[in-house]
């Protein structure tokens, strides 16, 4: 914090906006008080949803930084792309770089081998058990294929590692991703079951963990991932899909920014991956993508993994993400529904996605994931250093260096890292406004049923917008109730929420003498309050304001 001296000179027009600006923000507070205006902010229509705003493609073709595992030049709709190069051209690769394969000439376990999981993983095979798997055997019989001979023809050029600190982009065919993921069923991949190996600071992608016990959630996990085998084994599938990792070495600053909040609509009902569709839709993700969907977790992100199950592959070449990073899928298409979360999660039987598709084949299906820290004490969030964490997160999520903002469709998020995570959902949300606006988006938000919360946010989001403030503003003032609430309390949380503190910014304050006080809120957490209480008495032409910035 320093102390700073603005001279201002005021004319009659700038008297005139700095009283407008104090009428709309209390008039945004009295319609938050009294619950009135608290729509579901914008309508739907006003929300860009792709392929509808999405500009062109460029053409489909490999570089440096995007491996295409395809022939794109045989591209074409309703046909199962060809692999590339040709499956009498297949290349090997045994390094630190590359996944490796389960038909690989360097593999100790050959991929002859009919009783795959435990003949792929002998020294496993005393700790395993399949207790999960026993009620599932036919399918299980009738999903095993000859795994050599298919992977052998769909999977025949080396498969970059998605590695960290590196933007690097993978597509492969639907086809392609199936193969790999019945490798991982069957537990083949070499060197992935133990976390003493290179592949360390990787996600598991054996599935060997969902096998063990006999718990009802792992039978409806079951049910769901054998459902996608079925499907893909009836028919062909003839899409893309693309997998990114991006990474950002140039982030904002976040108390100067002048970007202007964008639109919001926000409810209570739906689901991202329902009313989200075209829009960007966001993994609340573990670093480790996918968090415990090979395992026992079934909260958002493993369910969306479950019911996209294309995403699972990513696990088999994204390493955990850093600060800086996400991981982006484009084209993941869904094969499930479902009902329930958590214990109470459900298969529910096929879906039929009928989302379109764009110039490459994929599904206009976005899905970005980020990672939100974990907090063990409510106040630690409240951190500038963390605030700007989780900022700078769901702006590499959200930005697309590059892109036209009116190409940018509007992201579906909600409560992220606000379960187990221990996040705020207010905080939660407002920093998602405010990485929103940064990357030029507008903002589709899931309550997951709490009305209350809709309310909130809508409330914040009318202050905010109704005065112009920019996200530079709406930072500073976040670190002013770290400063001024957070660090003063004695409380595992403040009596003062973070809401209210934002709401008191738009109150009429008191004047004493030259210094602008409030008998509410310290006078230098309040920028908004000064500017406030000064439209409604200024009357001389130039003054000395001092305020703390």
């Amino acid at each position: 914090m320093r102390l700073s001296v603005w001279r201002i000179k005021y004319t009659q027009r700038s008297c005139s906006f700095l009283r407008s600006f104090h009428r709309s923000f209390a008039a945004a507070a009295a319609a938050g008080d009294d619950g009135k205006g608290c729509g579901p902010g914008v309508s739907l229509s006003d929300l860009r949803r792709a392929p509808a705003c999405s500009g062109p493609l460029p053409a489909l073709k490999p570089t440096d930084s995007h491996t295409v595992l395809i022939r794109t030049d045989l591209l074409r709709p309703g046909k199962a792309p060809e692999p590339h190069p040709s499956p009498d051209q297949l290349q090997d690769r045994w390094d630190d770089t590359h996944v490796k394969l389960p038909c690989s000439e360097h593999n100790l376990f050959p991929t002859d081998r009919t009783d795959a999981i435990l003949k792929y993983n002998m020294g496993q095979a005393k700790g395993w058990n399949f207790t999960a798997l026993d009620s599932y055997y036919k399918v299980f019989s009738c999903v095993c294929v000859d795994e050599e001979a298919v992977f052998m023809s769909l999977c025949v050029q080396p498969i970059p590692l998605l590695r960290t600190q590196r933007c690097r982009s993978i597509t492969l065919s639907q086809e392609q991703v199936s193969c790999l993921l019945a490798n991982a069923f069957f537990c083949t991949f070499p060197q992935r079951n133990s976390h003493q190996t290179e592949f360390s600071n990787y996600p598991d992608i054996n599935f060997s963990r969902l096998f063990e016990g006999s718990s009802q959630t792992k039978q409806e996990k079951l049910k769901t991932l054998l459902c996608y085998f079925r499907r893909v084994t009836q028919q062909r599938p003839t899409g893309l899909i693309t997998y990114t990792r991006q990474c950002l070495q140039r982030l904002p600053s976040w108390s100067s920014s002048e970007k202007q909040f964008g639109k919001l609509h926000i409810s209570c009902e739906g689901s991202i991956e329902d009313q989200g569709y075209g829009m960007l839709q966001v993994d609340f993700a573990n670093r480790f993508v996918g968090g415990g969907v090979t395992g026992s977790g079934l909260v958002q992100e493993e369910i969306r993994f479950l019911i996209n199950p294309e995403l699972i592959v990513a696990r088999l070449f994204t390493e955990a993400l850093n600060d800086n990073e996400c991981l982006i899928v484009t084209g993941a298409e869904q094969f499930s529904r479902y009902s329930g979360y958590s214990d109470s999660f459900r298969w529910e039987g096929d879906h039929d996605d009928q989302t379109p598709r764009d110039e490459w084949q994929r599904r206009c299906t976005e899905i970005v994931a980020i990672d939100a820290l974990h907090y063990s004490q409510f106040l630690e969030q409240f951190r500038p250093e963390n605030m700007s964490r989780e900022l700078n997160k769901a702006f590499c999520g959200f930005v697309r260096p590059g892109v036209q903002p009116e190409n940018l469709s509007a992201v579906a998020t909600g409560n992220w890292g606000c379960g187990a995570f221990g996040g705020d959902k207010r905080l939660k949300a407002v920093l998602q406004m405010m990485a929103a606006a940064e990357a030029e988006r507008d903002l589709m938000y899931f309550t997951f049923g709490d009305a209350d919360l809709v309310k909130d946010v809508l409330h914040i989001h009318k202050l905010i917008s109704d005065t112009h403030a920019t996200v530079g503003s709406v930072f500073r003032l976040l670190l002013q109730y770290y400063e001024c609430v957070c660090k003063k309390t004695t409380r595992s949380r403040p009596q003062k929420t973070l809401y209210s503190f934002l709401s008191d910014s738009a109150q009429p304050q008191k004047q004493t003498g030259s210094v602008i006080t409030s008998s509410r809120v310290p006078a230098r957490c309040s920028l908004h309050a000064v500017f406030a209480s000064f439209s409604s008495t200024i009357s001389f032409k130039s003054i000395k304001l001092m305020v703390w910035i």
